[in-house]
């Protein structure tokens, strides 16, 4: 009789515990949220633009490249085939890939470039991203023409905090070249000079119909009357902002950079390359054909492409359309506070289902000159200014990027890669936006990083400076979003400027524009280990050296540490 009750007993603990771990187990499945796989196959393919038919490299055949849709706090394999002739990295712009820096992706700085012939599977770690982010090559300009989105819907059982739309729209802003833009960036690199402008701006892949040969593929969005629309926009555009509208019609902004903001009604908006943009339009006006347009904003005397990419936005119907489709009436290309003006709109939605933490004690504070500069040549033997080398800095420092990657020589302990000594002030303080003479236009050169402690509640703050041709510098930071708690033109006061700060409500985002000899201050909490790369996202600037690397050390519990790396990492060529 014992014995029997022992084992009953036994078998009731037995299921009891299984339906206690099976629970459990489904628990955390829906925590993690599902688990999803791709395959990016990259390969040269032809496609012809503005008359001219050339190779490009791409994923999956299209340009742009496909899209990556989840739900908040999914999981994701990629795997990228490389069967192109160089190697190549990937990076998943936005996603912050919580303590596991490995998939990142920037070439040399967490793995070495994917060598032609051969795959890497990297993981996306999804975690309190929602909205549209994407993913790029992150090896020379090759992210000319790899790249495309993701979009991350709310977890199921949610739904977005504004008017669900009638439908979604998906509008890629790029950049056509009609030569290899590889060998445009090595061109440039050799001989010192700017490299080549872009041949034409597109819209999913498409110039429009105010470039040669194009007509017949302008891409249409097709509109019912009455209806609302949610345009995932992402700037793709390698080397110039742009100020992006719909003739007759307003737009109102609601998320950014994979987060909500409070809605901004707007005519126009300023999307910087890199940045994202959730956009709510109403097709409210007659039925007829309306220019989408995305134009330049380059406040600089850099060379810049300065044409006008449209699409048309076209409602259904029975009408006779015009001619030309409606135009929008677009800031200028130099309209530096049409450009300020709807940046400083821009606030979180700070709400009890999407709430914010901003850091109000400080426990480490980066001041960081962003400049363009000059590399000495002899013998005026370049083809920059002066008969230089074009470069650029942070904190006057030109980054090297090495040979073997940073994250494998901060894991390792190699030394001889980079050194951990990227100051937290410019080498001298100068009037940074008005006649800066010859003040720190030739940077010293290096591979230095900062190192922070985990935990730290950060601020940097970014000062343009008129070293150079001057203008916006859009800054990216890896593995991490920050609130820009603050913005102004001219040079930051430690006293007055910290009082116009925003505390209460600042905009939560991955890539924010510091105005031509202007300032911009964000802070964040060192919360998500790694080597995580910062830099400009203006590809020109990021080629010439304005980057730099933060690396922030492991917190105290297991959770708080570095992932270990996965099995295989691609190799590096001088390891």
């Amino acid at each position: 009789m014992r014995t029997g009750g022992t084992s009953n007993k036994m078998a009731l603990i037995a299921a009891f515990l299984g339906f206690v771990f099976l629970e459990y187990g489904s628990l955390l499945c829906m925590a993690r949220g599902n688990v999803q796989h791709y395959d990016f196959v990259l390969k040269e393919t032809n496609f012809t633009r503005l008359c001219t038919t050339k190779s490009m490299l791409v994923v999956n055949e299209s340009w742009p490249g496909p899209v990556i849709r989840v739900h908040k706090g999914d999981t994701v394999f990629v795997t990228v085939h490389n069967n192109g002739t160089y190697g190549v990295t990937v990076h998943w712009h936005g996603v912050k890939q919580p303590r596991n820096p490995w998939p990142d992706g920037p070439e040399n700085i967490t793995q070495c470039p994917i060598p032609a012939g051969t795959s890497f599977t990297q993981e996306l770690s999804f975690s309190d991203e929602e909205g549209t982010l994407w993913w790029h090559a992150h090896s020379d300009w090759s992210r000319a023409t790899v790249h495309g989105a993701i979009i991350i819907y709310p977890k199921p059982g949610t739904t977005y905090p504004y008017p669900v739309p009638y439908k979604e729209e998906l509008l890629v802003l790029g950049e056509w070249y009609n030569g290899d833009v590889m060998a445009i960036i090595d061109e440039a690199l050799e001989t010192g000079g700017d490299p080549n402008t872009s041949d034409a701006f597109a819209i999913n892949g498409q110039p429009g119909d105010l470039y040669d040969c194009s007509n017949a593929s302008t891409y249409r969005l097709l509109v019912n009357y009455g209806k609302t629309y949610l345009l995932r926009i992402v700037n793709a555009v390698m080397n110039e902002e742009i100020f992006f509208g719909i003739a007759k019609h307003n737009l109102t902004v609601v998320g950014m950079d994979g987060g909500y903001v409070k809605p901004i009604n707007t005519d126009y908006i300023m999307i910087t390359p890199g940045q994202t943009m959730d956009v709510l339009v109403t097709a409210n006006q007659s039925p007829s054909h309306y220019y989408i347009m995305g134009s330049p904003f380059a406040d600089t005397t850099a060379p810049f492409d300065n044409t006008s990419t449209t699409a048309i936005f076209q409602y259904s119907g029975n009408y006779t359309p015009p001619s030309t489709p409606y135009s929008p009436s677009l800031p200028a290309y130099d309209d530096k506070d049409a450009a300020g003006n709807f940046t400083v709109r821009l606030k979180s939605l700070a709400s009890k289902q999407h709430p914010i933490s901003v850091p109000l004690i400080i426990t480490e504070r980066i001041f960081i000159t962003v400049s363009v500069n000059q590399i000495y040549c002899a013998n005026e033997s370049c083809a920059g200014p002066d008969g230089n080398r074009l470069s650029a800095s942070l904190n006057n420092i030109s980054f090297v990027t090495p040979t073997i990657d940073i994250l494998q020589a901060y894991y390792r302990h190699i030394r001889g890669v980079y050194n951990c000594t990227f100051p937290s002030i410019p080498p001298y303080f100068f009037n940074f936006t008005g006649d800066v003479g010859n003040n720190t236009i030739y940077p010293s050169q290096g591979t230095k990083a900062k190192v922070i402690k985990y935990g730290s509640a950060v601020e940097i703050i970014f000062q343009g400076t008129n070293v150079g041709a001057a203008e916006n510098h859009p800054m990216h930071l890896h593995g991490y979003s920050f609130y820009v708690v603050g913005m102004g033109n001219g040079n930051f006061d430690f006293k007055t400027s910290p009082k116009t700060y925003n505390l209460v409500d600042p905009p939560l985002v991955n890539t924010i524009g510091v105005p031509k000899n202007g300032w911009t201050t964000i802070r964040f909490v060192a919360d998500n280990p790694g080597v995580w790369f910062m830099h400009c996202h203006l590809e020109r600037h990021a080629s010439w050296g304005m980057d730099t690397v933060l690396i922030v050390t492991n917190g105290p519990a297991n959770m708080n540490k570095m992932r270990e790396p996965p099995a295989y990492m691609p190799p590096c060529a001088k390891s």
